[in-house]
Formats: structure tokens, C-alpha cells, sequence
């Protein structure tokens, strides 16, 4: 069998055909509202990661344009994403900077070769209770890391681990200060707020019919919430002087000029120390960008995203952004939909985000240090909840024990261990029910014992987690007569493996012990083309099905 590539061939390229002027003014104006919107997502990312900032403006600008110029999703807006922060915050911890940086470029290999090797289909093969359980448990984890901030706590540095960390801030909460605690919440409070203030029934509305304030309240409408909180807030704390923790007092200046090419120190052996932090990011980034692009198409009517180009421009973009300092980057749900609702139409409006983006840091890049880190703090804590399908909760008892067991397994491994645990054990536990269930499904059937004579039919699939059903073919040969004549009817049997042939060759030598015959009779197409290919069906009497009763 022949090895099939993909073919690279980015929907930019498609989208852009018969490009006119009001499609490119509506890319435009989405590809600036996205920009906005990213600008403190961007920066609250990274510094919850423990990266400076300028890590998570600068993926969002070059990951960003790297995805939209080679990706397979019309509206698909790239980045620096909320799943990322528990992973990243732990692999510095465990292997640091510059290590997370060679398993992030690593990653970005493995991306781009499951796209060329059409493998992009596969991650709709992770069960929605798995993504549900571990995406939930990162938005625990997220939540988490902000109290610090949130709450003011000098702590010089915070651990991974989840239940250190509230040991940790519980033992500082002497330090707690009411300025961040009161910036965070009214950051939270004003993005809940916000959007319900232009809903169609908000007093805010009836200003529409105040001569010269239509074009004001539709301004404000569609000015983003975190930017809104962002500035109003970063204002009233510079102007009253509130003694809390920023961007500034932490990290100092944030650089204005274009970040530098950097290679970080490469060796084999390095590569496979951080194999497990490879695949955990290249997992993590597959699925949420195909998630994100299925969530796109269900919102639009363009075309449906590809998503082995999607996975390919994914690796492209994170081989790319670690060499300027970056981290790990994939679709992002929150700017992908915002950039749909703001009219986007091509890849163009993705690259208008990252001009965007660059355009803010390179001219205001100095006033970011004037931001409380309490105000990014409260963001994250906005997300951290929008993002959590906390519904899911109370709806699974609808469902079956398996999708139980699976979506609360990778919860609590998420939050008690890590993600890679929990995704590895929960698509382990995912195997299992599903071979008990399948093998559930496969049957041996009684149909007739006179004498000598036993007849049965098998229904099903006879695999490896089946076998065991065939035992009772085999103890009724062996606690019956002499010289048996056995027949069983494969009319029914729609599939078998090589474990299924060793359990009918042990039933095989069980009859001929015992100086009978084995018949198997109307075989389908599959298990008998087993049984050729192993010699089997020289060993027993066999009968084909007639075409009126072929299945």
C-alpha cells in the first residue's frame, strides 16, 4: 500500500478568488476588532504562563500570521490560547525556558506531519466526553492560577501543582490586598455586564433615538469588553495612585522594536528528554484548533474548514514562533468567533489581526506597563468561565455510565495530575468500554443438539475482547459424546481478527481430540478472507452463503 500525502494548499488561495472591495472592507474591520480583542488576551496568556508578555503578543502576531496565511479555515484566528497556560506554566517549571521552547518547535514537526499524513481526521475520533472532562479541568486550573493576582498575594513564586498552590495561598493570605481584589472584581463584573448593556432591551438602547448618540451607543457597542475593562481600569488605578502589582513592577519595560531570531541550544538527546511535553502540546494543539474550526463552520456558511491544512499550517506556526520567543499557539474559540460576528470572510481579516496587533505594540507598547496585573488576572477569570461547559455537569446523569466514568475520570486527573495523564488515561479507559461494549455485541446462539450433532449461529464481531464466548462451544464439545459433529453458521458473523481464528482453531483441535468434525457454514467475505490468508480454511469444512441470503 502506497503512502498518501496531503496535498499544502492554504484556503487563502481559494478564499481569495473574486475578492472585491466590500468583502475587503469587511475583513478589514473584522481583522481590527480581533486585533483589539487580542491584545490583552495575548498578554494575560503568557504572564499566567509565567512567560513575559511580549511572549503572548508576539505569538499572536506571528503564529496568527502564520495560520491565516497557510491554514485550512476561511475565519480560523490563531494564537496563543487559555488551554496552553497549565501546560506551559508546567513544563517551565519542570524542564524551563529553553527547553519549552525546543518541545514547542518539536510539537510544530508533529503537527505539520499529522496534517501531510491526512491524520487530520482523527482527532474526531477523541471522544466529546474526554474534550468536555479535560476542558473543564483546565478551566479549573486556570481560575486558580488568577487567585494569586487576583487577590494581591506576595508570593515570589507560585508551584504547578494545584493543591500546593491553594496550600501556598492560603499560607499568604496576609498579604491579601484590597486594591487588586476590588480592580479584578470589577473587571469581572464589567465583562459580564457589558454585553447585556446593547441587548435589545437595555435602557442603553433607548439613547438610540437621542439625536446625535446613535452613532455613539454603536461605537461603544462594538468596542470589546476585556479592552473596554483594560484601559477604563489601568486609568483609575494609575490616577489614584493604587499600590498594586503591574505589568511594570513585574516585568519592566515591554520591548517596542521586533523581537530577534534566537536558537536555542539543540541536541538528540535533549529531543527525547521532552517527548512526553511534545506530544502533550501537539495533542493539546490539534484538537483545540480543529475544535475551533468546527465551532467556526457551524457559524457560518462558508466553505468547511481542512483540516489536514489546518494541522500542517498549525506545525508551521509553532516551529516558527518559538525562534522569536513565542509559546505554544493554536485556534482560539473566543477571537475565531468574534472575528465571524464582526462580518470576516477570508483569511485576510486573520492577517489584518496580526498587522493589528503589531501596529499596537510597536506604538503603544510602553503603556502596557501601566496595565494591574489584577485587571489581567480578572480577564483570565472571565474566560477561565466562559470557557468551562460547566452544564455538562448537571446533563451527564442523562447519559450513559461510560460517558460518566470519562468525562469525570479526565476532570479529576486534570486538576489532580496534569492534562497528559488525564487525556492518556482517558483514552485508555475510552478502549476499554469500548471493547466491552463492542464485545457485548458478538453472540453464540444455540440451534440445534440432537446426538452428536451441535449446531450454533454466531452473531456479531468475534475479536479479541469476544473470545471468551466461544468457551461455550468448546466445553459443550468436551462434555459431550464422542465423534461430535459441530456447525457453526457465520451467516451473522460480520467480522473477525486474528484472535477470533486462534479461538475457533482451539475449538478445531477440541473436536478433532475428540474424533469429530468442524462445519462452518455461510461465511461472509471478510472471515473467510482471514481464514484463507491463515490457512484455516483448508483445516475445516466450510459451505458459502447463497446470494438470497447473503448479508
Amino acid at each position: 500500500m502506497r503512502l498518501s500525502f496531503a496535498a499544502f494548499r492554504p484556503r487563502l488561495l481559494d478564499a481569495v478568488r473574486g475578492y472585491d472591495r466590500e468583502r475587503f472592507v469587511r475583513d478589514l474591520g473584522a481583522g481590527i476588532t480581533v486585533g483589539i480583542v487580542a491584545l490583552p488576551l495575548a498578554m494575560a496568556f503568557a504572564i499566567a504562563s509565567g512567560l513575559k508578555p511580549e511572549a503572548g503578543l508576539w505569538t499572536a502576531i506571528i503564529a496568527g500570521l502564520a495560520i491565516s496565511l497557510a491554514g485550512g479555515s476561511n475565519v480560523q484566528i490563531g494564537g496563543p490560547a487559555g488551554a496552553f497556560i497549565v501546560i506551559v506554566y508546567g513544563i517551565l517549571e519542570r524542564y524551563g525556558l529553553a527547553n519549552l521552547m525546543i518541545a514547542t518547535a518539536c510539537a510544530g514537526v508533529v503537527l505539520f506531519a499529522l496534517g501531510l499524513l491526512k491524520l487530520g481526521r482523527l482527532v474526531r475520533y477523541v471522544p466529546v466526553s474526554i474534550v468536555i472532562g479535560f476542558t473543564n479541568g483546565i478551566a479549573v486550573l486556570i481560575a486558580a492560577s488568577q487567585l494569586k493576582d487576583w487577590l494581591g498575594l506576595r508570593i515570589a513564586k507560585m508551584p504547578a501543582d494545584f493543591f500546593t498552590q491553594l496550600e501556598v495561598m492560603a499560607a499568604h493570605l496576609d498579604t491579601f490586598n484590597i486594591y487588586s481584589f476590588a480592580l479584578g472584581l470589577a473587571c469581572v463584573v464589567g465583562l459580564v455586564l457589558w454585553p447585556r448593556l446593547w441587548s435589545e432591551r437595555s435602557p442603553v438602547q433607548l439613547a438610540m433615538d437621542v439625536p446625535g448618540m446613535r452613532r455613539a451607543v454603536k461605537f461603544s457597542a462594538r468596542t470589546p469588553g476585556p479592552i473596554v475593562a483594560l484601559v477604563t481600569l489601568t486609568f483609575v488605578a494609575w490616577y489614584f495612585h493604587m499600590p498594586v502589582e503591574t505589568i511594570g513592577t513585574r516585568f519592566g519595560e515591554i520591548p517596542t522594536g521586533l523581537p530577534t531570531l534566537a536558537l536555542p541550544t539543540f541536541s538528540w538527546q535533549t529531543v527525547k528528554l521532552l517527548v512526553t511535553p511534545t506530544v502533550t502540546i501537539a495533542l493539546l494543539g490539534a484538537i483545540e484548533s480543529l475544535l475551533c474550526a468546527r465551532v467556526a463552520d457551524q457559524l457560518t456558511a462558508l466553505p468547511r474548514h481542512d483540516p489536514n491544512q489546518e494541522l500542517m499550517a498549525q506545525g508551521l506556526a509553532n516551529f516558527i514562533t518559538p525562534f522569536f520567543g513565542g509559546m505554544p499557539a493554536t485556534g482560539t474559540i473566543a477571537r475565531t468567533v468574534t472575528n465571524v460576528r464582526s462580518g470576516a470572510t477570508t483569511p485576510v481579516a486573520g492577517i489584518v489581526h496580526s498587522i493589528t496587533l503589531a501596529a499596537i505594540v510597536l506604538l503603544a507598547g510602553p503603556l502596557a506597563v501601566l496595565v494591574p496585573l489584577s485587571v489581567l488576572s480578572g480577564i483570565l477569570l472571565f474566560v477561565a468561565w466562559n470557557m468551562g461547559e460547566w452544564r455538562e455537569f448537571s446533563h451527564m446523569w442523562k447519559y450513559s455510565t461510560h460517558y460518566r466514568v470519562l468525562m469525570l475520570g479526565t476532570f479529576t486527573l486534570t486538576v489532580v495530575f496534569d492534562l497528559t495523564v488525564a487525556v492518556q488515561a482517558g483514552l485508555v479507559v475510552a478502549c476499554v468500554l469500548f471493547i466491552r461494549k463492542m464485545s457485548s455485541l458478538f453472540s453464540v446462539e444455540l440451534v440445534k443438539r440432537e446426538g452428536a450433532l451441535i449446531e450454533y449461529k454466531l452473531y456479531g464481531s468475534l475479536f479479541f475482547g469476544a473470545v471468551a464466548k466461544v468457551d461455550e462451544v468448546l466445553q459443550a464439545v468436551e462434555r459431550g459424546p464422542e465423534q461430535p459433529v459441530v456447525v457453526l453458521d457465520a451467516l451473522h458473523l460480520v467480522h473477525l481478527d486474528t484472535s477470533g481464528l486462534d479461538s475457533l482453531r482451539q475449538l478445531h483441535k477440541a473436536v478433532l481430540l475428540r474424533r469429530g468434525s468442524l462445519f462452518i457454514e455461510n461465511l461472509q467475505e471478510q472471515p473467510r478472507e482471514v481464514m484463507d490468508r491463515a490457512g484455516f480454511a483448508g483445516e475445516v469444512r466450510r459451505s458459502e452463503p447463497s446470494p438470497e441470503v447473503a448479508v
